[in-house]
């Protein structure tokens, strides 16, 4: 049996890369017009097409993701959205998350990438974070596109939660921009993706159900910047007690 199962693996593995790479070039092609249609509508134009390869891909190779809302976000009011961060599968999820104009926090080094990095310079807020000059930058960009009724996104652990426990720390850029532009912010579970594609191995990939939960919406009208820490601690804490209820499987103590 497993002299079967072994090349079966494998070549599901090759399944699904193939068409990741095969959808992600017809989204390339479809996005090129977005260099004409400018910063936001053309940014917006590429996320709907992304939006439209996650549809496609995912029950493709055999993943069947369903949102779950213990609270529904309103379409017509933008957030600034954070999520946990445990699989190299977590930034594809965005887009059969969100259904929304959004745009996500990302490294600046995913641009120099061919045909991947001109979708992914279209559709995300690049962070540099080689001077304080170009971290500011990416700062003003994000509350600039709040301004224009699109939702941001972070990982505020920052990088792949390796610890074993629910969640790593955070760090305060999320609290920060949603204190200083009074904008709510909506936690986003992921619960499955450490099961679908683990971060120990990239080649880990594996069919099966993949969910995301949207949480309460928490409030930051009247904080202010003192109160970053305690806005931090607090999606921190309804987050990892969620996290525990919902049993990751990532959890170890």
């Amino acid at each position: 049996m497993k002299l079967l199962v072994v090349p079966l693996y494998w070549l599901y593995k090759l399944y699904a890369a193939v068409t990741f790479v095969a959808l992600m070039l017809v989204v390339f092609v479809f996005s090129l017009p977005a260099v004409f249609m400018g910063r936001i509508k053309g940014g917006n134009w590429v996320y709907r097409l992304c939006v439209l390869w996650g549809d496609v891909w995912f029950p493709m190779v055999f993943i069947f993701h369903k949102n779950i809302y213990e609270q529904k976000p309103e379409t017509d009011k933008q957030y600034i959205y954070v999520a946990n961060h445990i699989s190299f599968l977590d930034a594809a999820l965005i887009m059969c998350t969100i259904r929304q104009p959004m745009r996500p926090l990302a490294k600046v080094e995913y641009e120099k990438m061919p045909v991947f990095g001109f979708i992914y310079k279209m559709a995300i807020v690049s962070v540099d974070r080689s001077s304080a000059e170009k971290r500011a930058s990416s700062v003003r960009i994000l509350k600039s596109v709040l301004n224009k009724g699109i939702s941001i996104f972070f990982f505020p652990e920052g990088t792949f939660n390796e610890t074993g426990k629910p969640l790593k720390s955070f760090f305060d850029g999320a609290f920060r921009i949603a204190i200083e532009t009074q904008t709510p912010i909506k936690p986003i579970l992921f619960l499955d993706s450490y099961n679908r594609l683990n971060y120990k191995g990239f080649f880990s990939l594996t069919p099966g159900r993949n969910r995301s939960v949207f949480l309460q919406e928490i409030e930051t009208k009247g904080l202010v910047l003192k109160d970053v820490a305690f806005l931090k601690e607090k999606v921190f804490d309804a987050m990892e007690q969620k996290l525990v209820a919902y049993k990751a499987p990532w959890i170890k103590d």
